[in-house]
């Protein structure tokens, strides 16, 4: 049995705004045995998509390599435009090494309403997937049902929308259920009516193309 342990704390800063929501990097981040071209930061595995689209978006000319010099970028951004991390998951046992959310048992969640408590400049949270097993949407709704918070449905197109009432603030927060930033997703964002409809348009138009218009307008 591998424990997968988190290998970073929440990224979280005074005036933070938004927080981006995932579940756990592979699991060679946690242990300590990064591939070239992997940043050591959150969502920072060189396969992944999230920061080949926030580079995209923000135009940030990123480094993807193994220095600090990317890291110090990634966190630079962040700060700059108040977006936060704070995966839900803080370890889960796996019975293969492997980067599924499927394969995660006996999963422990980080208390999201705590630091949200903490700070409580955060009006939105964005997650890296919507709510099928093991995402983080899905273990963010067993999050708030242990709280006895309700999860509000404002729109129901993808990326689904909902908010919910800070049960210690009384804030109304939003979230937004992204398309998951991995290659693994690829099949569903296929599938997607709105992603045939520009395919069909324009046949250069790719996967990673339809997440940066979908991440531009939350982010």
């Amino acid at each position: 049995m591998f424990v997968h342990q988190h290998p970073y704390p929440p990224f979280l800063f005074p005036g933070v705004e938004k927080l981006i929501v995932g579940t756990l990097p592979p699991p060679r981040f946690s242990t300590r045995m990064l591939k070239a071209g992997d940043v050591d930061f959150c969502y920072g595995s060189r396969d992944g998509q999230l920061w080949p689209i926030l580079d995209r978006i923000f135009q940030l000319n990123l480094k993807f390599e193994t220095t600090p010099e990317a890291i110090t970028q990634r966190k630079n951004f962040l700060l700059q435009q108040k977006i936060g991390i704070c995966d839900i998951v803080e370890r889960a046992e796996r019975q293969k090494v492997d980067a599924s959310d499927l394969g995660m048992e006996n999963v422990e969640l980080r208390e999201i309403l705590h630091y949200l408590e903490a700070y409580p400049s955060v009006h939105t949270l964005l997650f890296t997937g919507g709510n099928s097993k093991n995402g983080p949407e899905y273990f963010f709704r067993k999050h708030l049902k242990h709280h006895k918070v309700t999860l509000e449905l404002l729109d129901n197109a993808v990326p689904r929308i909902h908010q919910f009432v800070h049960p210690a603030t009384h804030k109304r927060i939003k979230t937004v259920s992204l398309i998951a930033p991995s290659g693994s997703a690829n099949r569903a964002v296929g599938s997607l009516a709105a992603y045939k409809r520009v395919k069909d348009k324009n046949p250069e138009f790719n996967t990673l193309d339809f997440r940066v218009l979908q991440y531009e307008k939350f982010f």
